[in-house]
């Protein structure tokens, strides 16, 4: 499968929550799609339809593919820990991820496209690989020839979110990624454990 690229209102619908930001579409029909999303009576879901929707969701919010999902997981899995929390914080540093975190993009989907241009540096060199994983320490910023982009400027002055595991230096448009995030400052409503058992099985 391919990345998603249809209406994002759609996809809302159907986890029940605007999982993309703000969405008038999505508050006008806050029920699922299709001919009979409206309908009072859904059948009950089994308890691997909810694992399985629980890790749709996770990837449609983060958007990653299948692949590099299932690689996460393994990867989260091998470490010392909670594999849920550990999952989530490997998603979390994610080079897009950091880069729509620190409010450089509006969107994470924009968040790709700008590490994709080679807009981003890490540590004074650009990275173009929206899979990078930003370990602590690493200075995230724009590059010397995109700060004047549009998207970049109008994204920084509506900054709205802070988070304790990142710094930001508006004047030199860089950020620090202190540390790995804690799971209760993720504000993503994602439910792990039932990923973690999905995999499990």
């Amino acid at each position: 499968m391919a990345r998603y690229t249809g209406p994002k209102s759609k996809i809302a619908r159907k986890f029940g929550e605007p999982i993309f930001g703000p969405d008038k579409s999505f508050e006008r029909k806050n029920y699922p799609p299709g001919q009979h999303g409206s309908a009072k009576r859904r059948k009950k879901m089994s308890e691997y339809g909810i694992q399985l929707q629980e890790k749709q969701k996770a990837k449609y919010t983060y958007g990653i593919l299948e692949k590099q999902f299932r690689n996460l997981f393994e990867k989260a899995s091998r470490k010392k820990g909670i594999t849920g929390e550990i999952l989530l914080q490997l998603i979390e540093s994610r080079l897009d991820n950091v880069v729509y975190r620190f409010g450089i993009a509006p969107t994470r989907s924009a968040a790709r496209q700008l590490v994709g241009h080679r807009h981003i540096v890490v540590n004074g060199e650009v990275v173009n690989i929206p899979s990078y994983q930003v370990k602590p320490g690493d200075i995230v910023g724009v590059r010397e020839k995109s700060k004047s982009l549009e998207v970049i400027v109008n994204s920084l002055e509506g900054r709205g979110n802070r988070f304790s595991w990142m710094e930001w230096d508006a004047e030199k448009m860089n950020g620090r990624f202190i540390n790995l995030p804690p799971r209760e400052e993720i504000p993503e409503n994602i439910k792990e454990q039932l990923i973690v058992e999905l995999y499990s099985k």
